[in-house]
């Protein structure tokens, strides 16, 4: 059968032209400069060396960066899934009151994050912060720098990162039988028991899924870690980050990626092994809703109800704050007390109207359309293809297109800086490094995974008799994709293209190795803010940005997903991106299906 579709394969041009043009971007993006990482790494001069190794090794500074990327994800996978599933709990299993406004506050990290929301957090807690001025008044024998290095590094990113459980754990949570836990506290189990013998054991293959995704997350952290960590704390992205600006230390960086790497590829592998070890479902034959469940205990209910309220204070602070002194003048936010007549719309004036201001933003913008459009059109031809032929050829393609997924960004933008600093064939032998294209690549390859197994879901829901009526009717394949699979994948393939579009926004962890230097990215300006580059002004300029960035996110978010939900809802015809559960794995046809998709609709700070 596989020999047969094969050779089908082979006998339609559109399949060759795709195919050849497929072939050439796997091999120059994706396969040449990661294993030109490792060359550069092993066989320098052409034969083995440890030269690298033993370089690493013996640089204190090095090491302990290695050795805080991994404390940083630990820890990591520890806060998040405490943070996470009390606050998927307090909003959809137990009764608390205000649950609805509390989930708008836990949702607050939907909206923002990345070098956006570690910015806000220094801006606010950091050493000249707002709330650390307020508190010195109070206390003034405090230290000012007291929101820096491994603790508000972790603080910040835990609560960054709880999105996944909002995503995933409460979807998961919604899907247990009822029936289950009535007939358990009909047999006298209390309400801890029931949640820990039947509610955590039935969410484990999901909490494995925000587990991974945490501990990856921490590993390859560098917003965070630059803004926040000082001089005590750095990790192994920023290390590479610096190692990579020296042409001396760039075996080091080098190096350092294939670490990351590799522990990527056993973290996933362990984490499959783990999860294919048990067995976790609902045996009712017929499966009720779930209700949200009183806690008896009136000592616990308080608890609860006072760590509920006191999280939502923690999420909302940053947001309100930002929103409020994004109106305030220069000597409001040097002072952080705020009255009515420091208000204005100076600020927004500023960075909508001055070119100074408007051109980060422009030069996101264009970036960002640009990688969701290529990224979504040309994979709409390359998921038709693989959803439609089944063989080896395309399982072989599949496993090299989710390469991003598998090593960390900063291995695959220093794979592409080694690989294209000079004239290489590939490319036909220009030089990218330094140039505004070679940023545009990587937000494209970055975005592929994801792109490519959300259309290649959307096509299996295609209904196969519509293709073959037409086949039957004589339509040639390029007519039967244009005027009926098309249409029907557009909804989503719309939803995908905007999804990616938001999540480049205010990208920094690939922006800071590719951008070109005249040519900088909104991502890289708001974290020069944040060193204090541009002085009060600079600082205002951060709040506007964060502001239109969380209203174009908010928007995105709305037409995305809000609006498919309502006409759901009303019963009208929807179309938008098709369910996928999220677990462990990134790769097809591992056994724990579908990990990571569906996490470019949040974006974490990292």
């Amino acid at each position: 059968m596989s020999g047969t579709s094969a050779r089908s394969m082979l006998r339609s041009p559109f399949v060759l032209v795709v195919g050849a043009v497929l072939t050439w971007f796997v091999a120059a993006f994706l396969v040449w400069p990661n294993l030109n990482v490792l060359i550069a790494t092993f066989f320098p001069d052409g034969s083995f060396s440890g030269r690298a190794a033993e370089k690493l090794f013996s640089s204190q500074r090095a090491m302990k960066a290695l050795g805080n990327s991994f404390l940083l994800a630990v820890a990591l996978s520890i806060t998040v899934n405490l943070v996470g599933i009390f606050i998927v709990l307090v909003t959809h299993y137990f009764r608390i009151r205000g649950s609805r406004i509390l989930f708008l506050g836990y949702a607050s990290t939907f909206i923002y994050g990345g070098i956006v929301l570690a910015a806000g957090y220094k801006f606010i807690y950091g050493d000249k912060g707002i709330v650390t001025s307020l508190l010195m008044k109070v206390f003034p024998d405090m230290d000012p720098g007291w929101f820096s290095g491994f603790f508000a590094v972790l603080v910040v990113m835990t609560f960054a990162t709880t999105t996944n459980h909002m995503l995933f754990v409460a979807s998961a949570l919604k899907g247990i039988d009822y029936q289950t836990i009535e007939a358990a506290r009909n047999l006298g189990a209390s309400t801890w028991t029931i949640l820990r013998r039947i509610v955590l054991p039935m969410l484990k293959p999901t909490l494995f899924a925000v587990t991974i995704l945490s501990f990856l997350t921490g590993l390859g952290a560098l917003s965070a870690p630059q803004v926040l960590g000082g001089r005590d704390f750095q990790t192994i992205t920023p290390m590479i980050l610096t190692f990579t600006n020296s042409p001396t230390s760039r075996d080091l960086a080098a190096l350092l990626a294939v670490i990351l790497g590799v522990a990527t590829m056993l973290m996933l592998a362990v984490m499959s092994r783990l999860e294919k070890g048990g067995t976790y479902f609902s045996i009712s034959k017929v499966s009720s809703a779930l209700q949200k469940q009183d806690i008896s205990n009136p000592v616990a209910n308080v608890a609860v109800h006072a760590v509920a309220y006191l999280l939502f204070a923690v999420y909302t602070l940053p947001v309100v704050l930002i929103v409020v002194y994004s109106f305030a003048d220069g000597a409001a936010i040097q002072t952080g007390q705020i009255a009515l007549d420091s208000l204005t719309l100076d600020n927004y004036v500023r960075v909508l109207t001055q070119q100074s201001g408007l051109r980060p933003f422009i030069v996101s913008v264009i970036y960002s359309a640009l990688a969701a459009l290529i990224a979504v059109g040309g994979l709409l031809f390359v998921a038709r293809l693989l959803q439609r032929y089944k063989n080896w050829v395309a399982s072989v393609f599949e496993y090299l297109l989710h390469i991003p997924w598998i090593l960390p960004s900063a291995l695959l933008a220093l794979g592409l800086i080694i690989s294209y600093d000079h004239p290489n064939p590939l490319v036909g032998g220009t030089v990218l490094t330094g140039t505004t294209v070679i940023l545009l690549i990587a937000f494209v390859t970055v975005k592929i995974p994801f792109t490519l197994r959300m259309l290649k879901a959307s096509f299996e829901s295609v209904n196969a008799s519509l293709e073959e009526a037409a086949a039957i009717m004589g339509a040639k394949t390029l007519y039967v994709f244009r005027r009926i699979l098309l249409p029907l994948v557009l909804p989503a393939a719309s939803a995908i293209t905007a999804l990616n579009f938001n999540s480049m926004l205010d990208d920094y962890d690939t922006a800071i190795f590719l951008a070109h230097p005249l040519v900088q990215p909104l991502g890289l300006v708001i974290k020069a803010n944040t060193d204090g580059a541009e002085g009060v002004q600079g600082v205002a300029n951060t709040f506007v940005y964060t502001v239109l960035l969380m209203v174009i996110t908010g928007v995105t978010m709305y037409l995305v997903y809000g609006r498919a939900s309502r006409r759901g809802a009303t019963g009208k015809r929807a179309r938008a991106l098709p369910p996928v559960q999220p677990m462990t794995a990134s790769i097809p046809g591992s056994p724990v299906g579908e990990a990571l998709d569906g996490k470019e609709s949040a974006a974490p700070v990292r």
